[in-house]
């Protein structure tokens, strides 16, 4: 089935992709739709990739140590 670009700018960016890596329009077209397809597949919210990061990174447990302005004085050796 024939697909016709009637847009000059969408001819213009294929062209120039299928230029930049050596492919045929056709080809170049065929890489850009499947890239999109794969990233949209392949994207997952937000809240979901924070949950999966806070998962494999949680915090550590709770020291019970105040973290006052001597506290972060001491941290940076300006404590008395």
């Amino acid at each position: 089935m024939p697909l016709y670009i009637r847009d000059n700018a969408t001819a213009e960016l294929v062209a120039k992709l299928a230029k930049e890596r050596g492919l045929t329009k056709q080809d170049a077209v065929r890489l850009a739709v499947q890239a999109e397809l794969d990233r949209t597949r392949e994207a997952k919210p937000l809240r979901e990739r924070l949950r999966e990061w806070r998962e494999a990174n949680p915090l550590p447990p709770p020291t019970g140590l105040k973290a006052d302005k001597a506290f972060f004085d001491d941290l940076s050796g300006e404590g008395e």
